[in-house]
């Protein structure tokens, strides 16, 4: 009797599957990618090879970290099926670029597409407020480059709000995470000041997930002004191009966002001793300015005195000149009628008027009067 199993093709079909995703649920095949076409702007279809053999790979454009070229090395996390019809694949998961020239083409092609797009204009950038009162921050709560920007912003400036999101920074499901960060940050109530996306150096299929598609344009789609700083200074991905300013390091981040609180108060007391110098010189040119106007103020108030007292002397001269007394001094009378001053034409035969000599007085009567 026979031990081999008889299946109908459907039933080895479901057979197979079930064995697979019961051994092989998930695999991650790495080859070089060959064969690659998109068909109807949605499905994905190429192949994996080695020198040995060749796997057939289907999936949708949506699972695509960026353009892909035949001849890359792709690590293509899966799952194995049988399909009815089209025979043996793997059913994409997810795709990541391997190996440093891979990786550097993957990331060259995606950043012509987006620059093709205007994400790394700098018409786009925009200014980070300088020091903002509140900060977003994602990064993973357990690596140096979270601990490095917080300790330096804190030395630096302190009493900061920072609100972090903690995330994973590599990995099939970093960039998941990062988008949703970036997107939680953005619907706030009241959203921070300025977005801090950072991790540290590591190799290139380490920092991969920020120059990834997903990544890069939730970047450049943030409404709140972002701040990027991932690896070392010699590394830069597309999220840092798309972002509005680029740090080199977690810790140069921090330095571009706040002063130094210690080198701004030394700074201040600089300031403070040369505008106190500057105030009493200030001072002393005033003090020496009244003093000179203070005399030139002297002098003319001498001269003016000394115009007055002259005028006065003037006046008082005119004054003397037409007293009445000095008049009657000099042989003059003074006629007048009921303390009226009289003169002929005012006069009647028989009025009686009162004549004022300089030493005395007589009442007379008018006998005549004669006009000129």
């Amino acid at each position: 009797m026979s031990s081999d199993l008889a299946f109908g093709v459907s039933e080895f079909v479901a057979y197979v599957n079930q064995t697979l995703e019961y051994a092989y649920s998930n695999v991650t095949v790495t080859g070089e990618l060959v064969n690659f076409k998109v068909s109807k702007n949605r499905w994905v279809y190429f192949d994996v090879k080695d020198d040995e053999a060749v796997v057939r790979c289907f999936g949708t454009v949506y699972q695509l970290p960026g353009p892909l070229q035949d001849g890359m090395l792709l690590a293509v996390r899966a799952t194995p099926r049988l399909h009815n019809q089209y025979g043996f694949s793997l059913n994409i998961l997810s795709i990541q670029p391997v190996g440093e020239g891979s990786i550097k083409k993957a990331a060259a092609l995606l950043e012509t597409k987006l620059a093709a797009e205007g994400l790394f204009d700098s018409d786009r950038k925009r200014a980070l407020p300088y020091p903002p009162a509140s900060i977003g921050l994602i990064a993973s709560a357990e690596s140096a480059a979270y601990h490095d920007f917080c300790k330096v912003i804190n030395a630096r400036w302190g009493g900061l709000e920072i609100i972090h999101i903690d995330v994973q920074v590599q990995g099939d499901s970093a960039p998941a995470q990062i988008v949703t960060a970036i997107e939680q940050c953005n619907q706030l109530p009241l959203p921070p000041e300025v977005l801090v996306i950072t991790r540290g150096g590591g190799s290139p299929e380490d920092l991969q997930t920020f120059s990834t598609e997903q990544v890069t344009r939730a970047v450049a789609a943030s409404r709140i002004p972002t701040l990027v700083a991932i690896g070392h200074e010699i590394d830069i991905s597309l999220s840092e191009l798309a972002a509005d300013v680029r740090a080199s390091t977690p810790s140069n981040a921090a330095e571009l966002l706040v002063p130094d609180r210690k080198a701004l108060v030394a700074g201040l007391s600089t300031y403070r001793t040369q505008l106190a110098r500057r105030t009493f010189q200030i001072l002393e040119n005033a003090k020496q300015g009244l003093v000179g106007a203070r005399s030139v103020l002297f002098d003319m108030a001498e001269r003016a005195a000394v115009h007055t007292r002259h005028q006065l002397t003037v006046k008082r001269q005119l004054l003397r000149a037409f007293d009445p007394e000095s008049v009657l001094q000099r042989g003059y009378a003074l006629i007048h009628k009921e303390g009226v001053i009289m003169q002929s034409r005012d006069l009647i035969v028989g009025d009686v008027i009162t004549v004022d000599f300089v030493d005395g007085a007589v009442d007379a009567r008018v006998t005549d009067v004669r006009i000129k």
